[in-house]
């Protein structure tokens, strides 16, 4: 079992469990020694070989490779030392005491069930053995029962705390994992963003600074073609226009490969005809090629697309969706809309549903970032639209 926070709890009912299996084993040899009979020898010899039985189960299981070949060497070692334990009771009537610790094996090693029958035909046997080598008393009775009582809950609770043990290694197991991936993806996401900021703000400096130098200076050129120095001017200009050449080129290095091409439109048109046809949603895009929108601003709308559209296959059973981004001089309105099976968002809010979803998170958040409005209108049966409403003016 993995180390958790009830390990200790665990080695210490097992150690506890083979110490007073020993002690018992123990009190049976001091009985036939201070009260010697013709067989005490052989209840020596034959606690001895119990001892030994028991001592060697662990290693025996140890050295099985595989849980079912465990499962068959723990079971031919328990029958083992039932049989040895029946031979020592037909011997002498202490060793019932024996079977306390044997119910504990035999729940663990039979499981709930098979273990309690089990337990319950012990407990017959040592009340009978006692019954047969005295009187039948009271304490003969009452004793292996209530000790037989004792042990199913016991046992049973011990399995219960293994099962909570397992459960929270698992969950802890599945939280790291979480933790790790979402560590990456923290980390790529603010990746993204230096890179998205960085072509942001040498588009809207050094590209803009350079390109109105190129422009004054190829102005300063043909106003007086034939002045003193103009080779200097136009030297200058060409310098000016390698450099905004080579700032693009940063810009495009830094921007999502995505955008590289075609900008949002043909980034959009790409994913319709590769990813999101390839999972069975026909996507349709009315985004036009031409449409000028800071780089930021395209990348931040193809993350929100990305995700919607994930959204869409994985919870909508939609066939068909479509993206579209107009414009009407004031504002920008983008939208997402699918054929799929719609939901109520005021009840999927109230639970934590798809309304709040991370991906619906992240894309609110870009929204808010832009000055924007993000609203997402849905009825059951009646698919769904994500809209996004940005004003110009905030994004100048």
């Amino acid at each position: 079992m993995a180390h958790t926070a009830l390990t200790p709890v665990f080695v210490g009912l097992r150690t506890g469990l083979h110490v007073l299996f020993a002690a018992l084993a123990v009190l049976v040899i001091v009985r036939a020694v201070v009260a010697p009979t013709d067989v005490s020898g052989v209840i020596v010899a034959l606690v001895l070989v119990l001892l030994t039985t028991y001592s060697l189960g662990g290693v025996a299981a140890r050295a099985a490779r595989g849980h079912g070949r465990r499962r068959v060497v723990g079971l031919a070692w328990l029958a083992a030392i039932t049989l040895e334990w029946i031979a020592l009771l037909w011997l002498t009537p202490e060793a019932a005491y024996l079977v306390f610790p044997l119910f504990f094996l035999y729940l663990h090693l039979l499981g709930r069930w098979w273990g309690s029958a089990a337990i319950v035909v012990a407990t017959v046997v040592a009340i009978c053995a006692l019954g047969i080598h005295g009187e039948w008393t009271l304490g003969g009775v009452v004793g292996p029962l209530v000790g037989a009582g004792v042990a199913l809950l016991i046992g049973l609770g011990y399995q219960a705390l293994a099962r909570e043990a397992q459960q929270r290694e698992a969950l802890m197991q599945e939280l790291l994992a979480t933790q790790g991936q979402l560590a990456a993806t923290e980390h790529e996401s603010g990746v993204l963003a230096e890179r998205a900021r960085l072509a942001r703000e040498i588009h809207d400096t050094l590209a803009q600074g350079l390109s109105s130098i190129q422009m004054l200076l190829h102005a300063a050129e043909r106003a007086d073609p034939e002045r003193p120095g103009v080779e200097h001017i136009r030297l200058a200009r060409e310098t000016a226009a390698d450099n905004l050449a080579e700032a693009r080129r940063f810009i495009r290095e830094l921007t999502p490969p995505d955008l590289d091409d075609n900008g949002l439109g043909g980034a959009l048109r790409r994913l319709a005809a590769g990813q999101w046809q390839a999972q069975g949603l026909r996507v349709t895009v009315r985004v036009a090629d031409s449409v000028e929108l800071p780089m930021h601003l395209q990348t931040a709308l193809l993350r929100i697309a990305q995700g919607a559209v994930a959204n869409v296959i994985q919870h909508a059973e939609a066939s068909a969706a479509v993206i579209s981004l107009e414009s009407d001089g004031a504002g920008l309105r983008f939208t997402i809309v699918d054929d799929g099976a719609g939901f109520d968002p005021g009840a999927a809010d109230a639970r934590g549903g798809r309304s709040d979803s991370f991906g619906l998170k992240a894309a609110r958040e870009r929204v808010d970032q832009l000055g924007g409005v993000l609203s997402v209108k849905s009825e059951p049966g009646r698919g769904t639209t994500l809209c996004v409403e940005l004003a110009l003016e905030s994004l100048a």
